[in-house]
């Protein structure tokens, strides 16, 4: 049985949380401004942001594996490359801040979750 959630708590299967995450990356994509710079910047952070999910199901499989961790890491870059799009977008002043801040919140706790994650899997005993 699942337990009920908030609709503001995150998924605590990361399978979920990684997917809710490139539906929000997918969703802000939709949102940017139709100039040229914001549309080539959006196309980046489309492809890394929705790339994590996919990276992170494929780590999911092999959790029993050596391949783990560095699949694990895939999923980081991914989310570090979502990250300095986003950037690219807010400080070069193509997209407005307020929509992304959350999605830049989640990104940040994606990396912290998964770096954790990380640094647990090349620790334990194989």
């Amino acid at each position: 049985m699942t337990r009920e959630r908030d609709e503001k708590e995150p998924p605590f299967d990361l399978r979920d949380r990684t997917r809710d995450f490139a539906l929000r990356v997918l969703r802000a994509f939709g949102e940017l401004p139709e100039s040229d710079e914001a549309r080539i910047l959006g196309e980046q952070l489309l492809r890394a942001g929705t790339a994590v999910g996919a990276h992170y199901r494929e780590a999911h499989r092999s959790r029993a594996t050596p391949a783990f961790a560095p699949k694990i890491d895939d999923c980081i870059k991914e989310l570090d490359e979502t990250a300095y799009w986003m950037e690219l977008l807010v400080v070069g002043k193509l997209a407005p801040a307020p929509p992304l801040v959350s999605l830049q919140n989640e990104t940040n706790q994606l990396i912290a979750i998964l770096t954790t994650i990380s640094k647990n899997a090349r620790t334990r005993p194989s």
